[in-house]
C-alpha cells in the first residue's frame, strides 16, 4: 500500500495542467532546436508569404479547453546580425530587429488574445519552457484586435538581461505631434528619460535610421491627369490614335492600330534610406526637410498590373483574338461555302445568328474602305519580318491578304459568320478591281509568284499581275485604235502580216522592231544569256539580204555567227516564263507524270515557254539550224574541240573561212535519237515574239483565280487565315522597339519556330474537324499570350528608362525568371503563388531618371498638403515612413552569458529600440526595452 503511495506521489498526471502545458511547449521546442534548420527544412517547413529567406514550422498545444499553434519562424542561414531591413522582412522582424521568433496564438477566428492575464501567462509559460532549453529565441502573442497588429513579447538574453517587446497601432486621428520627426523624437525619449523638465530641453543623442518610401500618381488609363512619362517621351503620334482626345501610353507601339494595351507598369515605389546616424533634438527639423536626393540608398520597386499574371482580367490582344480565330477554324468544317454561314437556309443558321454577331454596315464599310481604298502604294513587304517568319506559310504582313486577317480577328467577335460576311465583300471588292482594271492595293503588279506564301495571297499576287497586263493590252489597244490606219499601210508595204495589234503601232527596222519596251527585258533570259549582246556589232560580213527578214532581233550576240550561213547571231526578244501559283505547278507535275518517266521531264514542263523561244529565235535568225539555238540557248549542251568562248575575232577575213565552221558538236542527251527538243524545233514556226500568243493569258488566269476565291472551301479559307494571322501577328508584335532585352529576343525567336511547327499540318490541307490539330493551336495561342504579355512589358520598362536601359532590363530579367515558371503549365489562367516583388538599388546617374517620373501633382491630388510629413520629392510627400530609434551601451566586462548568447553577433545592447511606421493617418509604434533582471 505504502509502495502503491509512492507510485502515486510521483505520478506525473497529477501535474497541473499549467505544468503539463509548459512541458509540452518545452517538448516541441527542444525538438526544434535539435533539428536545426536544415532538418526541419527536410520535415516539411514552409517559406513565410513575407520574406524569401524565412521559414516557419507549426505546431498544435492543448490546455485545458482552449487550443493554441505555436510557429517557430527561422533563416536558413543563423549567422551575423539581421538583414538590412530594405529586404524583404517578417513584420515581426522589422518592428523590433529580431531573427529567429516564436509565436503563440490561440485557434479562433481573430487568433489574437484579448484578455490581458491570459496573454501574460501565456507567455510567461513559453518563456519558462525556452529557459529550461537555454534557448535565447524571442517570443511573442498576439493581442487586442487584430487590425491593431499589437503584441507583447519577451526574450532571455543570458543570466543578466531580459528584453520585452511591446507593439500597437493607431489607425486613425494621429496626433498632429507625431506626423513630425520631433514629436516622433519625443515620444522616444520620453520612454527612459523619467524627468519632469521638457525632453527638448535636453541633449539626448540617440541612433537613427530612416526609411522613406514613395509612389508615383497611379497611370490609369480612366485619369484624365495621366501624364507619367510622357515628357520623357519623343515618340510621334499614331495615326491610329487620330479620333482620340487623348493619348494613351502605346500610341506609338506597332499592334495600336489594332488595340489598345493595358500598361503592365502602372508604376513605381521609390524607397529612400538614410544610414545609421547619431541625432539630437535639433536636428529633427533639419532631417524633415532634408531632399530625397541627399539620401544614402534609392531602391525602386515596379508596381505591376494584376492581369499581367493572370488572363482572368479580360485581356484583349492578338492571342485572344487568335483563340477565337482557331474556333472558327473548328467550326468552319459544317458547310460547303462561305455563304452558307450566312445563308437564312443554311439548317444550322439560326444557332449561329444567335450566338454569332456581325457588327452593322458601316464598321464592314470601314474595314473594306481601309483594305482597298487608302492608296494604292506598294508598301515594304520585309518590314517587321523575322529572321525565322518565312518558315510559316502565310502571307507577310503588309500584304492585303494578311492586312484582311488581321481585320477579321477584330471584325465583330472574330466568329465564322463574322469572317464569312467579310470575306463575301472582300471578294466582292477584289472583283470589282478586277473587272474595272483598278491595281489591287498591299500586292505587287510585277516579279515571281512567291511561292513560300500561302495560296489565296499567290492568287492575289497573279491577279495584280493580270490586272497590270489587262491594263497593258487595254492601252495598246486604245492606241491602235488612235493611229491604226497610218499604221496598217506602212506594214502592207513592207509585207508584215501581223496577228497581233501590238504589232500594227510598231514599226521594222530589222534589229530593234519588237514592240517590247527596253526596260521589259530586265531579267529576261535573252539579257541573262551567257554571251553578253552587243548591238553595234554590225560587221559587213552581215550585211545580206537575210537583214530584211529578221523579226524581233535585240541584237547580236558578241561575235557569234551562225554554222551554215556565218552570219551575226542575233538574240531575240523573249516571252517571260509564265508565272504559276503553287495549284499551277502541282498540276503540271500530275499532267507530266501522266505520260510516265521521261529524262526529258524539265524540258516536258517547260514545253510551252520552250517552243516560244525557239520560235522567236527563228524569226531573229532564218538561216540558224538547231545547233545554233543551243549554242546560245543552252551552252552548256554544245560541247566545243577547242576554246570558242567568244567566237571568230572580229578581224575576221575572207581567208579565214577555211577554219569555219567550228569543231564542235552536241551534248549527248541533245544528239539522242527522239530528243524532244529537236522536234520541238521542227515544229516550231518563225514567230516574232509579238506574233506570238501569250504564255500568260490575264484574261483566262483572272476569271481562274476570282472562281478559286469565290468558292473556295471555308475550312481551306480558315487554315491560310490561321497561318497568315498568327505570322502577321507575331510580325506586328516583332516591331516592337524593346531595347536589348536578350531573354525577348530569344523567346521570339522560340514563338515563331513553335509556330512553325504547330502551323505545318493546316500546309497541307490534312486538317478534320476536332482533330488534335486544333488543341494543339489552342495551346498555341496559351504560348502567344506569355509571350504577348513579356514584350508588353519590355516595350512598356523600355519607354520609361530610355536614358538608364540598366533598370529597364534588370527589372525584365527579374519578371522574366519569376513569370517563366508559369509559361510551362499549359495555361495562362494558372494563378501565380507569390506576387513579384524585386528591389533594385539605383546608381547615382540614374536617380534623375527616377525623380523625373514624380511629376508635380495637380490640385486635386495633393488635396493633404496641410498633413505633409515633410521631405517632398517634387511636391510628393512619402506614403510611408518608418524610423528606427535606438540607445546602446557597451557590453560590460562583467556580463554573463551563455556559449551562444545574442554577444556573438552583437557588440552593443539595444537599451531602448522603437521601430514607428506610419502615415498621414495612420501610425504604429513598436518598443523593445532591454533591463537587467
Amino acid at each position: 500500500m505504502a509502495n502503491g503511495n509512492v507510485q502515486h506521489f510521483d505520478d506525473f498526471t497529477l501535474a497541473s495542467s499549467w505544468e503539463r502545458f509548459i512541458s509540452e511547449i518545452e517538448a516541441i521546442c527542444r525538438q526544434w532546436l535539435a533539428d536545426g534548420p536544415k532538418h526541419l527544412l527536410e520535415k516539411g517547413a514552409i517559406q513565410s508569404d513575407s520574406s524569401k529567406n524565412l521559414y516557419k514550422v507549426k505546431s498544435e498545444l492543448k490546455n485545458a479547453a482552449k487550443i493554441y499553434f505555436m510557429e517557430y519562424y527561422f533563416e536558413t542561414n543563423n549567422d551575423g546580425k539581421i538583414a538590412d531591413w530594405i529586404c524583404d522582412l517578417h513584420d515581426l522582424q522589422l518592428s523590433f530587429g529580431v531573427k529567429e521568433f516564436l509565436v503563440i496564438s490561440p485557434q479562433s477566428a481573430s487568433g489574437v488574445v484579448l484578455d490581458a492575464p491570459e496573454a501574460s501567462k501565456l507567455l510567461s509559460a513559453v518563456a519558462i519552457a525556452l529557459s529550461n532549453c537555454s534557448s535565447f529565441c524571442p517570443a511573442f502573442v498576439p493581442v487586442h484586435d487584430p487590425s491593431r497588429k499589437a503584441y507583447i513579447g519577451i526574450q532571455n538574453m543570458g543570466t543578466v538581461f531580459t528584453r520585452r517587446f511591446e507593439a500597437d497601432r493607431i489607425g486613425s486621428q494621429v496626433p498632429i505631434k507625431f506626423m513630425h520627426l520631433e514629436g516622433l523624437y519625443e515620444l522616444f525619449v520620453s520612454k527612459f528619460a523619467y524627468s519632469t523638465v521638457d525632453h527638448s530641453m535636453h541633449l539626448f543623442k540617440v541612433h537613427l535610421v530612416m526609411k522613406l518610401t514613395y509612389r508615383t500618381i497611379p497611370n490609369n488609363d480612366d485619369d484624365d491627369d495621366m501624364q507619367v512619362d510622357e515628357e520623357n517621351e519623343e515618340s510621334e503620334a499614331s495615326s491610329a490614335g487620330g479620333n482620340r482626345n487623348r493619348k494613351h501610353w502605346d500610341d506609338d507601339c506597332p499592334w495600336s492600330e489594332w488595340y489598345s494595351a493595358e500598361d503592365p507598369v502602372k508604376g513605381f515605389d521609390l524607397i529612400t534610406t538614410w544610414s545609421e546616424k547619431l541625432v539630437e533634438s535639433s536636428e529633427m527639423a533639419v532631417m524633415e526637410n532634408a531632399p530625397p536626393q541627399d539620401a544614402d540608398k534609392w531602391i525602386i520597386t515596379p508596381n505591376l498590373s494584376a492581369n499581367l499574371d493572370s488572363s482572368k482580367g479580360d485581356r484583349i490582344g492578338f492571342a485572344s483574338q487568335l483563340q477565337l480565330l482557331v474556333n472558327a477554324l473548328n467550326m468552319s468544317f459544317e458547310a460547303q461555302f462561305m455563304e452558307d454561314f450566312v445563308s437564312v437556309e443554311n439548317p444550322g443558321s439560326d444557332n449561329l445568328k444567335s450566338s454569332m454577331i456581325v457588327p452593322p454596315p458601316t464598321v464592314l464599310d470601314r474595314v473594306l474602305k481601309d483594305l482597298f481604298h487608302e492608296g494604292v502604294h506598294i508598301p515594304d513587304f520585309a518590314k517587321g519580318e523575322h529572321k525565322n517568319s518565312r518558315a510559316i506559310k502565310g502571307a507577310t504582313l503588309p500584304s492585303l491578304f494578311a492586312q484582311f486577317c488581321l481585320h477579321s480577328l477584330w471584325f465583330g467577335n472574330c466568329n465564322i459568320r463574322a469572317i464569312a460576311v467579310l470575306w463575301i465583300e472582300f471578294v466582292r471588292e477584289i472583283r470589282f478591281c478586277w473587272e474595272e482594271s483598278q491595281p489591287l492595293p498591299k500586292m505587287p503588279a510585277s516579279g515571281s509568284i512567291d511561292l513560300a506564301t500561302c495560296l489565296i495571297n499567290q492568287k492575289l499576287q497573279m491577279l495584280a499581275i493580270c490586272i497590270e497586263k489587262k491594263r497593258e493590252l487595254n492601252e495598246e489597244f486604245e492606241d491602235c485604235n488612235d493611229d491604226g490606219f497610218a499604221h496598217m499601210e506602212e506594214d502592207i508595204q513592207v509585207g508584215e502580216v501581223s496577228t497581233s495589234s501590238h504589232a500594227q503601232s510598231q514599226g521594222f527596222d530589222g534589229k530593234r522592231d519588237s514592240p517590247l519596251k527596253p526596260e521589259t527585258l530586265i531579267g529576261s533570259r535573252t539579257v541573262a544569256s551567257k554571251f553578253s549582246i552587243n548591238s553595234g556589232d554590225g560587221g559587213s560580213a552581215d550585211k545580206s539580204t537575210s537583214d530584211s527578214t529578221r523579226r524581233g532581233s535585240a541584237g547580236p550576240v558578241g561575235s557569234m555567227k551562225l554554222l551554215k550561213s556565218y552570219q551575226s547571231l542575233h538574240a531575240p526578244f523573249t516571252q517571260d516564263a509564265p508565272l504559276m501559283t503553287e495549284d499551277m505547278h502541282e498540276e503540271r507535275l500530275r499532267a507530266v507524270e501522266a505520260f510516265g518517266d521521261s529524262f526529258n521531264f524539265s524540258a516536258q514542263l517547260e514545253r510551252d515557254t520552250l517552243s516560244s523561244d525557239m520560235s522567236a529565235f527563228k524569226a531573229a535568225n532564218p538561216d540558224a539550224v538547231f545547233e545554233d539555238f543551243i549554242r546560245w540557248h543552252s551552252p552548256r549542251d554544245w560541247e566545243n574541240d577547242e576554246s570558242e568562248a567568244n567566237g571568230p575575232s572580229e578581224n575576221l577575213t575572207e581567208g579565214m573561212k577555211d577554219d569555219w565552221p567550228p569543231r564542235g558538236r552536241l551534248s549527248q542527251r541533245m544528239s539522242d535519237h527522239g530528243n524532244l527538243w529537236r522536234k520541238l524545233w521542227d515544229e516550231a514556226p518563225a514567230l516574232p515574239v509579238y506574233e506570238q500568243k501569250p504564255l500568260l493569258d490575264p484574261n483566262r488566269e483572272g476569271e481562274k483565280i476570282l472562281h478559286y476565291l469565290e468558292t473556295v472551301r471555308p475550312h481551306q479559307l480558315l487554315e491560310q487565315m490561321v497561318c497568315t494571322a498568327f505570322r502577321a501577328s507575331a510580325d506586328t508584335l516583332n516591331q516592337t522597339n524593346f531595347g536589348n532585352l536578350k531573354q525577348m529576343n530569344t523567346k521570339m525567336d522560340q514563338l515563331y519556330l513553335t509556330m512553325a511547327s504547330t502551323l505545318r499540318p493546316l500546309q497541307v490541307n490534312m486538317l478534320s474537324g476536332d482533330s488534335e490539330t486544333i488543341e494543339d493551336l489552342r495551346r498555341l495561342c496559351i504560348v502567344f499570350e506569355h509571350v504577348e504579355k513579356l514584350l508588353t512589358l519590355a516595350a512598356s520598362l523600355h519607354r520609361k528608362f530610355l536614358q538608364a536601359p540598366r533598370v529597364s532590363e534588370a527589372i525584365f530579367s527579374d519578371y522574366y525568371n519569376f513569370y517563366l515558371p508559369t509559361m510551362g503549365m499549359g495555361s495562362a489562367d494558372v494563378d501565380v503563388q507569390k506576387e513579384f516583388d524585386m528591389k533594385l538599388q539605383l546608381r547615382m546617374n540614374e536617380r534623375e531618371v527616377v525623380s523625373n517620373m514624380f511629376t508635380q501633382p495637380s490640385a486635386n491630388q495633393s488635396w493633404r498638403k496641410v498633413l505633409s510629413m515633410g521631405n517632398l520629392l517634387n511636391g510628393h510627400e512619402p506614403i510611408l515612413r518608418e524610423i528606427v530609434f535606438s540607445t546602446r551601451r557597451d557590453n560590460s566586462s562583467g556580463s554573463h552569458y551563455a556559449g551562444s548568447s545574442p554577444r556573438d553577433y552583437q557588440q552593443e545592447i539595444e537599451t531602448y529600440r522603437m521601430y514607428i511606421c506610419g502615415t498621414s493617418n495612420d501610425l504604429r509604434v513598436a518598443l523593445s526595452v532591454t533591463s537587467h533582471d
